[in-house]
């Protein structure tokens, strides 16, 4: 009762004055569809020209000024890749780049991510170019579940884009197939009813992290169970992902939440024991909405159309920024990410930050973040904040994606098994 009412409030209150409404940016002339094109060909461009020239995958970050501080500039994202391959195929489809030029880019990546380290057939979360272990920390230098069903996800959503009778794209078909079918899934149980984030040779199972719901996971479970080689029991997904999950008490979380999981699962249909998938991603972002137009802290430049809070950069560092942690930053693609579940505040918002392009605006689209009270925008990026981007907001306007990976027979088994109705 309680989601489902959060919705009706939401949607049928008017909001609140905005702060600093006088000095609100006149809105561009533009039509939703050539924002919307032009927003989406700029983001994707991260994985396309900005992508690393020897695997096609993606840079964990890109700093324009090159400005980085700490790390290797040159380091490889596996989550952040999955997203930009979805991309891809949005940018095939919306002809930004060829269909050739996008077989050729995926057959590229299948091949470096046959070679390179996998740990029981799943990537680390970095990896250097030659395709090593890039140590997220001094304990996780081996596997991460996690990050890598996030890849699969966008690899999965390609394979059901390409047709099998094209020579070129049965191979990457192919590729894909046995890329899957060797991860293992049921060795990150940990001989457990639950599936486990990490594992690696040397440090094994010290970093100790069951994946537990309610978070940004549910795709691993989803994964595992639809695995035609290394599946789970609905068991392990209830006891494990099961324990403690509280969807619809954790909107005060970062929105990120809400989409990584969903760049090809589609929330808007799904039900299972524990929600309605479609009255948590709506209601997490409209109490974004409205945490950002109230503006308890009178942040500069919180309102109605200047909202969103999600993990990204910040004065300080790197930050998850949500309700419960917010120090003042909008991160761009909270928002624009969330236009399949808020598609009038989410355009309103695009439209805001876009009437700030001067500002805002760079090679890759819109910066990762800015805070107006502290005068802060740097010409950063992230890759698993831009690449959600294209995605989402390619599922608002066609469910391209949605629709692709929904028709993969593997994950249709998958949430049969698991208790989902869809």
């Amino acid at each position: 009762m309680l989601c489902g009412w959060v919705v009706l409030l939401f949607i049928g209150c008017k909001p609140e004055p905005e702060q600093n409404d006088s000095k609100k940016p006149i809105q561009p002339e533009i039509s939703d569809s050539v924002l919307l094109n032009t927003v989406q060909r700029a983001s994707m461009d991260y994985m396309w020209s900005g992508a690393d020239p020897t695997s096609g995958l993606a840079y964990e970050r890109i700093h324009t000024d090159n400005n980085y501080g700490y790390n290797d500039p040159k380091i490889i994202t596996i989550g952040g890749s999955g997203f930009g391959i979805a991309g891809l195929v949005v940018a095939m489809e919306r002809g930004f780049i060829s269909r050739q030029q996008g077989v050729e880019r995926l057959q590229k990546i299948v091949t470096f991510l046959a070679k390179a380290d996998r740990f029981h057939g799943v990537w680390p979360h970095w990896m250097k170019p030659d395709g090593k272990v890039y140590p997220f920390s001094t304990n996780d230098n081996g596997g991460d579940l996690v990050e890598s069903s996030f890849l699969m996800e966008g690899l999965l959503i390609a394979r059901q884009y390409l047709d099998p009778n094209v020579a070129s794209e049965k191979a990457v078909v192919d590729g894909i197939n046995e890329l899957y079918e060797t991860m293992e899934f049921d060795w990150y149980r940990n001989n457990q009813n639950c599936l486990y984030w990490h594992w690696s040779p040397n440090k094994e199972w010290i970093m100790n992290m069951p994946v537990r719901g309610w978070n940004e996971a549910l795709i691993v479970y989803v994964l595992a169970a639809a695995s035609p080689t290394h599946t789970i029991s609905k068991e392990v997904y209830t006891k494990g992902w099961g324990a403690n999950n509280r969807p619809t008490s954790t909107y005060s979380k970062p929105l990120f939440w809400t989409h990584y999981s969903f760049i090809g699962l589609n929330p808007m249909n799904i039900k299972d024991t524990y929600a309605d998938y479609r009255e948590v991603v709506i209601n997490h972002a409209l109490t974004q909405v409205s945490y950002c137009t109230r503006n308890p802290k009178q942040h500069k430049s919180y309102s109605a159309q200047c909202w969103g809070l999600t993990a990204g950069y910040s004065p300080e560092g790197y930050a998850a920024h949500c309700i419960d942690d917010d120090r003042g930053v909008i991160t761009m693609t909270a928002a624009l990410s969330s236009m399949p579940y808020t598609p009038k505040q989410s355009m309103d918002a695009l439209r805001y930050f876009y009437s700030r392009k001067d500002e805002l605006w760079g090679i890759y689209g819109f910066y990762d973040g800015f805070c107006d009270s502290k005068n802060w925008c740097p010409p950063h990026y992230l890759a698993i904040d831009q690449l959600t981007i294209a995605p989402m907001i390619e599922n608002y306007r066609s469910g391209l994606l949605w629709n692709l990976f929904m028709s993969c027979p593997e994950i249709q088994k998958g949430l049969t098994k698991l208790g989902f109705t869809y």
